[in-house]
């Protein structure tokens, strides 16, 4: 198993995703309000930064991609790494503190991509106003919880063709679905759907159009 230690020692780390069925049916995108709220109190803005470039890049390459330590480091506002104890090495090691990272071999650590709801020791962290909006949050929640899968699906759907019409790629609209707290899968799963379902429809609209040069029939009666 490779050590904190170690990766300070390399330029370039791979990051693969931390699968975790539970956390993920529960919790949130670190780009997320949620986490932008209520963990980066917790974590810190270094580390909660790192948690949202670390999901980013494990959404372009979903099986496993490779950071260059000093180029991130520069890119979150924490200078050269340089050793241990740099900024950015410490950024990484509160990853691993809190949960959110683990060493995955040499030069290697796994990533959540969905962050847990904040447990009860953190909680505790919180200044008492931010401590009343997860209360309200959950409250709110519970009040609402439990739709229906097919419920979630038809609203999901909506949803994503609503921000397709708006202009949003099918990435961006499951990003944005994954922000409303939808399910990461459901929200890959509408966001191709709505895609899907519009580039249909242009295409069975181009396909209605009357070619050039040939006349247009109205009612039963073709144009002379």
């Amino acid at each position: 198993m490779s050590s904190l230690a170690s990766l300070a020692d390399r330029d370039v780390i791979k990051v693969e995703p931390w699968r975790d069925p539970v956390v993920e049916a529960l919790g949130h995108d670190p780009r997320s309000l949620y986490v932008e709220t209520f963990w980066l109190p917790v974590l810190g803005p270094s580390t909660t930064w790192l948690l949202r470039r670390l999901a980013a890049c494990l959404e372009a390459s979903p099986t496993t991609c490779a950071i260059n330590l000093a180029e991130t480091s520069r890119a979150l506002g924490l200078g050269d790494r340089s050793g241990r104890n740099a900024p950015f090495m410490r950024a990484i090691a509160r990853t691993i503190d809190f949960e959110m990272a683990r060493l995955a071999g040499p030069g290697a650590i796994g990533v959540r991509t969905v962050l847990p709801p904040l447990a009860r020791r953190h909680l505790a962290r919180l200044p008492q106003s931010l401590r009343d909006e997860h209360e309200l949050l959950e409250r709110t929640s519970a009040a609402t919880s439990d739709p229906s899968i097919d419920e979630m699906r038809r609203r999901g759907r909506q949803l994503a063709l609503s921000l397709v019409d708006l202009g949003e790629d099918e990435a961006a609209a499951e990003r944005q679905l994954m922000r409303w707290r939808f399910h990461p899968a459901l929200a890959r799963e509408c966001a191709r759907w709505a895609a899907e379902a519009r580039s249909a429809a242009a295409q069975a609209s181009g396909a209605l159009a009357a070619p050039e040069g040939i006349p247009v029939t109205v009612g039963s009666t073709a144009s002379q």
